[in-house]
């Protein structure tokens, strides 16, 4: 399984939501909070403390990261480098325990490990093939992926500065989550029993995002259980959490119960199902100090969430931009792993880079290319910033001296200059600017393919994919056609709509604005209909005639 997005029940779990937000608050009170001190032995390695992550020198770590689907794309580990170059300190590694997808080995494991290491991330393992028991037949139990673990115990021991134990994904359904409690406790006093040391990490019900307040309403008992008090619990926050309220309230009622939160996955392109408000999720996330894993770096079966498209890290997404160059994005609030020298007594910055040089540029994308800089210990990445009206923003980062910007607009000045950085986080001098002006946008190199998904009495579902024919990307597009039988459409995703009688134009998503070349993008929408649903025949993308097919 490659992860689409989870619908939430729309209203119902809405209107639920709402009032367990109510009702659970009383049960995250001072008291439990009192109570959520760490009740038995001093734990090494990464820990809790006072309710919060901690590293074995008592220094606060707060994640900041992405999921990485491993068990799906063994031959992708060469990602984790590229996580690292966009300045991620955790990483969140998808495994098996060949109950539903193959098993990974404990070679396999010991692996992701080492390179976890090698690039300075802390690594959160988890076993995906719980997501969804009791709802999904496929599903696996948390007491088989407790097992799974403890098999793997000989490559875990002795790893716990660099790992997190993250028993199992969405480990239940919305069918009966209350049932959620007692495997989860059992699983944790599992692992104790066996002799881990680790921070554990424990997923909620309801497909991760606890709509029904279950892991909200046992999270002291749960904790309670675990006899080393170093146990972290993740909300997964899609669709269900599109308002700021539902946010806070969820996030504060564990930090202020000083019972440890983080976001373990969460989305933020808006989809049939809702729009998750991403950026309240960050920023509370920063003003919380706790950490947040975006889904994911690449590799869905939709590309909605991927951060970058075919794990190639030029073609990020606008996803991914938001992610880690937004606003409380992670290139702005990631602090690398004391364990690795982050916190060390480095004080000297690298070299300034040299000026910055452009070369093949597009309508949608430049590389550039520049001297490298030099520095005492090593210089560790390098930060591609867009200069313009006496402010910065920060476009792309490599660990090399040249990177490809993407996601420009065509016919465009830009000015560009380049950071150097070591791995203490000492920042160069900015280099001197290099002025770049992007291509037209190329006319023309398109096909579309519309086909009707269901249909009933008087309404349909359709979808539009948008496929670039062309060598470059597009981006910023719009796409027209025209209903013949008096269509209208309702309701769209991937897009917005607006119509005309029966002429229809399409402008892009903030998640579909580009259309890499040789990619595509899909729309969706639900419209209305008479007893005739002809289908367009004719469509242009920016003016251009399109291939239909």
């Amino acid at each position: 399984m490659r992860r689409t997005r989870k619908s939430p029940l729309s209203a119902l779990l809405a209107g639920l939501a709402a009032l367990l937000g109510l009702v659970v608050l009383g049960a995250l009170g001072p008291s439990a909070a009192q109570a959520a001190e760490e009740p038995g032995t001093q734990p090494t390695g990464l820990h809790i403390s006072n309710g919060r992550l901690v590293e074995g020198n008592g220094n606060d770590f707060v994640m900041r990261g992405v999921n990485h689907a491993h068990t799906w794309y063994p031959n992708e580990l060469g990602s984790l480098a590229d996580i690292k170059a966009q300045g991620a300190n955790t990483v969140r590694v998808v495994l098996a325990d060949g109950h539903r997808w193959t098993a990974n080995t404990a070679s396999d494991v010991a692996n992701v490990i080492a390179q976890c290491k090698a690039n300075r991330l802390i690594c959160v393992l988890e076993v995906h093939d719980t997501t969804g028991y009791g709802e999904d037949s496929a599903a696996g139990t948390l007491d088989q992926a407790a097992d799974y673990w403890i098999g793997l115990k000989s490559v875990l021991a002795g790893q716990e500065d660099y790992i997190v134990l993250n028993i199992g994904n969405e480990p239940w359904g919305n069918t009966d989550p209350a049932g959620w409690t007692a495997p989860t406790i059992a699983a944790i006093q599992k692992l104790r029993n066996a002799g881990f040391e680790h921070t554990i990490m424990v997923d909620a019900p309801n497909w991760g995002q606890d709509w029904q307040g279950v892991m909200r309403a046992n999270a002291q008992s749960v904790y309670a259980a675990d006899t080393t008090g170093n146990l972290i619990f993740s909300i997964h926050m899609y669709s269900v959490f599109d308002t700021a309220a539902e946010i806070t309230d969820y996030l504060n009622a564990f930090v202020s119960a000083k019972l440890p939160i983080m976001i373990g996955e969460f989305g933020g392109p808006a989809d049939q199902w809702g729009d998750p408000d991403e950026d309240t999720m960050m920023a509370t996330a920063e003003q919380l100090d706790i950490g947040y894993l975006a889904w994911s770096w690449s590799g869905n079966t939709d590309p909605i969430l991927d951060l970058v498209l075919n794990f190639d890290p030029a073609q990020m997404t606008s996803w991914g931009k938001r992610i880690f160059n937004g606003a409380n994005g992670i290139a702005q609030t990631a602090k690398e792993a004391t364990v690795f020298g982050g916190g060390s007594s480095d004080t000297q910055a690298p070299t300034a880079p040299g000026t910055p040089t452009a070369s093949t540029v597009t309508a949608t994308s430049a590389n550039l290319s520049w001297t490298a800089s030099t520095d005492n210990v090593g210089v560790a990445g390098y930060d591609v910033v867009r200069v313009g009206g006496g402010a910065e923003t920060k476009v792309a980062a490599s660990t090399a001296n040249s990177v490809t910007v993407t996601g420009l607009t065509a016919n465009t000045a830009y000015s560009f200059a380049v950071y150097a950085r070591d791995a203490a986080g000492n920042r160069s001098a900015r280099s001197a600017t290099v002025s770049v002006t992007t291509a037209d946008t190329p006319a023309g190199s398109c096909s579309v393919g519309y086909r009707v998904v269901g249909d009933w009495q008087g309404g349909f579902q359709g979808e539009i994919a948008i496929r670039n024919t062309g060598t470059s990307a597009v981006s910023g597009w719009k796409l027209a056609f025209a209903f013949a039988n008096g269509q209208t459409v309702s309701n769209m995703w991937g897009g917005t709509a607006a119509q005309s009688g029966g002429s229809v134009t399409v402008t892009p998503a903030s998640y579909t604005n580009t259309i890499p070349a040789g990619g595509s993008v899909t729309v969706g929408f639900i419209g209305s209909k008479g007893a005739t649903n002809t289908a367009p025949t004719a469509f242009t993308l920016n003016g251009a005639a399109c291939v239909n097919g």
